[in-house]
């Protein structure tokens, strides 16, 4: 036995094996710092947060900074509600819409079909900025801006592309053999795509929806420029409008309001991970 033993113990020490834990060691580091770096300042005291040299540990710790978020001249409840919401709704609006987009996509058979494609790729390929002012004049004319509804259209815009691209590579991935028993069945087009295709594909159904909610959710310029009432807005304007000032910024505030934020992102990717793992090994599969 000590021969296996010690033959185990060298593998463990071989030089792929440190190299392959360094590496992981590192992106631990690399991921980890910055939710560390929040959580500690979250829980220090004003001077603290904003001193020249800062500690890694707070040395009085104070749940201050997360008391303060419930008080009443900050509307934290409603900026948390207004973020769910809109985020909620563009991940709805997209799945629903990309859902028969991307069906369309990997099945119809015409010339223009890979142009027609990259067309929808390539608005998602623009920089925010550069649709900012055609949208907000569309959402004036429209008087959807300063509204829920507003925010919603401007997150759909880039999450729509992104959707429908993820969403043909898991319809892709269908057999299409599948499609044509259900057809010799006796099914219409749009009963094969609910009843047969949407449940087979309904992992990649989930990762895309948790990606375009994510996405919306760490937005900020486009409820900095459709949103003027601050009881309207969503968590990150509101933490960039609420803590920072032309001479002080309230750090130990906008990190104990940065940690809260962050929990539903990481509770919703956690509740749907096996989903997403999933989801992207076969759309990879299918990409191969």
């Amino acid at each position: 036995m000590k021969p296996n033993v010690q033959s185990s113990r060298a593998g463990w020490l071989s030089p792929g094996n440190i190299a392959r834990w360094v590496a992981i060691g590192f992106a631990l580091l690399w991921s980890l710092a910055p939710i560390y770096w929040m959580l500690s300042t979250s829980f220090k005291t004003e001077l603290e947060a904003a001193r020249l040299d800062p500690t890694l540990w707070p040395e009085a710790p104070t749940i201050a900074n997360y008391s303060g978020l419930m008080g009443t001249s900050l509307p934290f409840v409603s900026f948390f509600v207004n973020t769910v919401m809109s985020c909620l709704l563009t991940a709805i609006v997209c799945v629903v819409i990309a859902t028969p987009a991307a069906y369309a996509l990997s099945r119809a058979r015409f010339r223009l079909a890979g142009t027609v494609g990259y067309a929808i790729l390539s608005f998602r390929m623009l920089p925010m900025v550069v649709v900012l002012a055609p949208l907000y004049l569309l959402l004036l004319n429209a008087k959807l801006l300063d509204s829920g509804t507003g925010l919603v259209v401007g997150f759909t815009t880039f999450g729509l592309p992104f959707a429908v691209w993820m969403l043909k590579s898991f319809v892709d991935a269908v057999p299409i053999e599948v499609e044509e028993a259900a057809r010799v069945d006796g099914y219409p087009r749009w009963q094969i795509l609910l009843k047969v295709v949407v449940p087979l594909i309904m992992p990649g159904i989930l990762t895309t929806g948790t990606f375009v909610f994510m996405e919306a959710w760490n937005n900020l310029i486009y409820p900095l420029t459709f949103i003027t009432t601050i009881e309207k807005q969503t968590l990150p304007a509101a933490l960039v409008l609420t803590f920072t000032g032309q001479f002080k910024t309230d750090w130990g505030g906008m990190m104990a309001a940065a940690t809260i934020t962050t929990l539903p992102l990481m509770i919703a990717f956690f509740a749907v991970q096996r989903s997403m793992v999933r989801g992207l090994t076969s759309g990879a599969v299918a990409g191969a």
